[in-house]
């Protein structure tokens, strides 16, 4: 891994945050097919990896929308790392950052949904300790999603 390795917070229209989050749906695109974003909503907090300088990762954390046992619980969005610096441990990195930020909020636990067709994210997920849960939400009649979370 880089020693240069920044990992900072970016506001929703930061324009290298735009450039990764139109790459992260292009793969996606790429993956699945045209099938629409989830939502970030206002207030989720971004953080961006900078790797020499360059934005090379994203990812955000927002409140989960749940009632119930859930609520309260945070939810990772947009977890992506550009193709050219995979493999060098920055994932792993900013998904502890993330984590950090959904603590510093409150969050009791963190959840997530992942494509089936992403076995790199799935396998970053399971070891940093997530558990695979029941769908929500229109994850629920989406047979190529998995969905996660992690205690806190």
């Amino acid at each position: 891994m880089a020693t240069d390795l920044v990992i900072e917070e970016r506001p929703a229209d930061d324009p290298e945050l735009a450039r990764l989050l139109a790459a992260a749906f292009e793969e996606l695109v790429g993956r699945y097919g045209a099938e629409g974003r989830s939502q970030v909503k206002d207030g989720a907090r971004y953080l961006v990896v900078l790797d020499d300088d360059t934005a090379v990762g994203c990812g955000a954390v927002q409140a989960f929308d749940a009632d119930g046992e859930h609520a309260g619980d945070g939810e990772l969005k947009r977890m992506y790392v550009v193709p050219a610096a995979r493999g060098r441990g920055f994932a792993r990195v900013l998904l502890t950052c993330l984590e950090h930020v959904a603590r510093e909020a409150g969050h009791p636990a963190l959840r997530l949904s992942t494509g089936e067709l992403q076995p790199e994210a799935m396998a970053l997920y399971e070891s940093s300790g997530y558990q695979r849960t029941a769908p929500w939400g229109k994850y629920v009649d989406q047979p190529l999603t998995s969905c996660y979370a992690k205690s806190l």
